[in-house]
C-alpha cells in the first residue's frame, strides 16, 4: 500500500541508488529492466517525463540493451514533480556521468538486498521487487484512472492484463 510504501522509503534514503530506484519503481511503475536501462536522455524535467524506449538484461555473463518487453511499451510517463526534482538532482549528483551512460549500474541482486534491508527496517511485509509495479497500479487505481490510461501508462500490450486489476476498481467494489 501507498502507506507501507511511505514506512519503507525512509530506511533506504541512506543509499541514493537505492532510493531513487525504489522511487522511480513505485510512483512511475516501471518494470526492473527499464529501470535499470535508463540514461540522462530519457528524462525530461522540464515536462516531468520519463521515456522508456529500452531495457537491460544480463545474458550469459554480457549486459544487453534491447527493446521494452511488448510494442506498447515504448511510452512516456509522466513523473510526480517530487520524483522528477529527486531525479534531476540525483543526476547532478553524478560526477561525468554522460547523456547516455546507463545510470543504475547496479545488479538485480543488490536491489533484492536493498529491499530486504528496508523492509526489515520498517516492518512492512517483504513483497517482489516487480509487485512495486502492482503498488503502482493499486495507486493509479486509488486515484481514479481508467483501465485504458492504465494500461498506456504500464506499457500493457492488451487491456485484459490491466483488467486483472478490476476487482480493485471503485466501480467495482461499489457494486460489491
Amino acid at each position: 500500500t501507498r502507506e507501507e510504501y511511505l514506512k519503507f522509503i525512509p530506511t533506504v534514503a541512506n543509499k541514493p541508488y537505492s532510493y531513487i530506484s525504489f522511487e522511480l519503481l513505485y510512483w512511475c511503475g516501471i518494470r526492473l529492466g527499464e529501470l535499470l536501462a535508463l540514461t540522462p536522455a530519457d528524462f525530461d524535467f522540464d515536462k516531468c517525463t520519463l521515456s522508456i524506449t529500452k531495457s537491460y538484461q544480463r545474458l550469459h555473463g554480457k549486459d544487453v540493451i534491447t527493446k521494452p518487453k511488448t510494442e506498447k511499451g515504448i511510452r512516456v510517463i509522466t513523473m510526480p514533480k517530487n520524483v522528477a526534482v529527486e531525479v534531476e538532482d540525483f543526476l547532478d549528483s553524478i560526477y561525468g556521468i554522460g547523456p547516455n551512460d546507463r545510470i543504475f549500474t547496479l545488479s538485480k541482486s543488490y536491489l533484492h538486498h536493498e529491499m530486504d534491508r528496508g523492509v526489515k527496517a520498517s516492518g512492512v511485509k517483504r513483497i517482489r521487487i516487480h509487485d512495486l509495479r502492482h503498488s503502482h497500479v493499486s495507486l493509479l487505481i486509488d486515484m481514479g484512472y481508467s483501465a485504458v490510461a492504465i494500461a498506456k501508462r504500464m506499457g500493457h500490450e492488451s487491456q485484459n492484463i490491466t483488467l486483472r486489476y478490476a476487482h480493485m476498481m471503485p466501480s467495482a467494489r461499489s457494486e460489491e
